[in-house]
């Protein structure tokens, strides 16, 4: 079985690398129709994962000011992956986002197929763009959100908030990354096609986190709490705040640990 990953010099085609060892790595650009069709005949892959995207550094504001950027790794070149991957007969994996709500559904969550309602920032709007055209197709889009574990990283969430003096007390979906990819793991095996939100059970705030970083790791670290309306002042564009559901997980057998357990797990390791 050939799998051959896009973007795995990135935070997630890294770890799709070392779970799916032996796999093939490419870092080509995505949107280049031409090179992606040499790697495909090159490679020969049965699956394609697709890790390669513009999340902005450090943060999505960046993807305000680099659309064009921002366009071709989010929207033109999945699009071109899907075509190959169709005409190669190729199992397609595409990493989306859970940052593409806002709110918490009334308690409930957002389901996979609820319609998006968050457009406020330019990256959300690109894998809103993106994920409306491929869910047409048969292959499987994942949706984590907010990303961590228990070893600093710069895309870990954790090492994220840690740099700023304030951080909003709103309650999140998140997800433990050595979850995510487990359970990507599974879902690729049995070639289950679909959108799966991939996030541990229950919600917990940025704020919340950092206390419990107080506590666990560092006696000394301090941090505000931010106002949620305040936001805006210190951001250049708006922020996905949500609860996803992870219940269709469920259906395929996966049952993620709580959110809490999560967390505090992670900060033990980070300590």
């Amino acid at each position: 079985m050939n799998i051959l990953i896009f973007g795995a010099k990135g935070y997630m085609g890294g770890n799709f690398f070392r779970i799916f060892p032996g796999s093939f790595a490419s870092d080509v650009d995505i949107a280049d129709t031409k090179a992606i069709g040499k790697e495909i005949d090159r490679i020969q892959p049965d699956i394609i994962i697709n890790c390669a995207a513009k999340t902005g550094r450090p943060n999505i504001d960046w993807c305000e000011d680099h659309r064009e950027d921002t366009l071709r790794s989010n929207v033109t070149g999945p699009l071109v992956l899907l075509e190959l991957c169709q005409k190669a007969g190729c199992y397609f994996v595409h990493m989306s986002s859970g940052c593409i709500y806002h709110g918490d559904n009334n308690g409930k969550g957002y389901l996979e197929n609820d319609p998006p309602n968050f457009f406020e920032s330019f990256y959300s709007r690109s894998k809103i763009w993106s994920e409306q055209i491929l869910k047409e197709f048969p292959l499987l889009i994942l949706r984590p959100r907010m990303p961590f574990e228990g070893k600093p990283h710069d895309r870990n969430f954790i090492t994220k908030v840690l740099k700023y003096e304030r951080v909003i007390d709103v309650q999140n979906s998140m997800t433990y990354a050595p979850d995510l990819f487990a359970a990507a793991k599974k879902l690729i095996e049995k070639r289950i096609t679909g959108i799966y939100n991939i996030v541990n059970p229950g919600s917990i705030s940025p704020y919340e986190i950092m206390m419990l970083y107080k506590k666990i790791v560092d006696p000394s670290h301090n941090v505000e709490r931010l106002d949620a309306n305040l936001l805006g002042s210190v951001t250049k564009t708006g922020r996905s705040n949500c609860l996803l559901s992870s219940e269709k997980l469920r259906t395929q057998g996966i049952e993620l640990p709580d959110i809490h357990q999560r967390i505090r797990e992670a900060l033990k390791e980070y300590a």
